[in-house]
């Protein structure tokens, strides 16, 4: 087992869960900042949004807004949701899109059970949110669903 260290005013010191977690979360973080080009690094966005909901014990569904580059607007937690599931409203998904002037969107949310793979409800609100994005001319990329591993709706060509 690994041990991180933290230098404070009484010297080094043996970090707790907490603060490892929270430094690597800060460290993920600044690769997605206003501005960063988010899909040239697919492997970093896997990690920060495990990093960022791998430890919930209830569902989150959110929003990655990109400019026309492709380059980080801003990153939304949009419905908190209970143990199996979260009730998503496309209005509302573009109703954010909008206000932060997105051309393109990739959504996300967590499965706590650990198993990433997509349930009919999954694959039905993407189908939703594609439609209704593509009428205010906003493109749909990707839907990420966090888990052990991350399942991407792009790459099993469902988008």
């Amino acid at each position: 087992m690994s041990m991180l260290y933290i230098y404070d005013a009484d010297g080094y010191r043996a970090a707790d869960s907490r603060e490892v977690i929270r430094e690597a979360h800060a460290l993920i973080s600044r690769s997605f900042r206003r501005g960063a080009p988010v899909l040239r690094r697919p492997v970093q966005l896997r990690e920060f949004l495990k990093v960022r909901l791998g430890g919930l014990q209830h569902e989150v569904f959110g929003a990655l807004y990109l400019n026309a580059r492709h380059r980080l607007i801003t990153v939304d937690d949009l419905f908190r949701g209970t143990i199996d599931g979260a009730v998503v409203y496309p209005r509302e998904v573009v109703k954010s899109a909008l206000k932060y002037g997105a051309n393109h969107v990739i959504i996300y949310h967590n499965h706590p059970s650990g198993s990433p793979d997509p349930s009919t409800a999954d694959g039905l609100i993407t189908r939703r949110l594609h439609d209704a994005l593509a009428l205010v001319d906003i493109t749909l990329l990707d839907h990420l669903i966090v888990a052990e591993r991350v399942y991407s709706f792009a790459e099993a060509g469902l988008i």
